[in-house]
């Protein structure tokens, strides 16, 4: 693991795990969305796991037995302070970006914010209106801007 603390907000981002991206740019990646929002978050842990790693937490937490690309969990604080936890399957990034004709770094940063805007609370439908969310519309900037 390889923390990085934002002394200006406080912010420490933990990488851990076999990240396809250098530590340096997803605590970059993290920390800008994170900057979008209201609430602070203290702690943001990202964890890079192995398809069959993934496919036991989304069982385990969502019942599908399968592996999944991102899953996000958020602690609030008393004083309103959140900790998450993103967890994501590099395996299944790479495959979505071949499936959808972009890098596979941008598809990793892409989930990067993905996850972090959960934690932050924002959330999407499924199905079809999820790409015309306002969650998938600030994520899209977000890419934009960062990858």
């Amino acid at each position: 693991m390889r923390p990085a603390t934002d002394r200006r907000k406080r912010v420490t981002v933990v990488v851990a795990g076999r990240s396809p991206l250098p530590a340096a740019t997803v605590a970059r990646v993290a920390r800008a969305t994170l900057a979008t929002a209201r609430r602070p978050v203290v702690t943001l842990q990202v964890t890079w796991l192995t398809r069959p790693a993934m496919q036991r937490l989304h069982r385990t937490w969502k019942g599908q037995d399968r592996p999944t690309d991102v899953l996000s969990f958020a602690l609030v604080a008393p004083d309103g302070t959140i900790t998450g936890d993103v967890y994501i399957c590099p395996a299944v990034a790479r495959q979505q970006a071949r499936a959808f004709g972009v890098p596979a770094r941008e598809e990793a940063i892409r989930l990067v914010v993905h996850g972090a805007l959960h934690v932050l609370g924002l959330d999407h439908p499924e199905g079809e209106a999820r790409t015309r969310s306002a969650m998938w519309r600030a994520q899209e900037r977000l890419v934009s801007r960062l990858a």
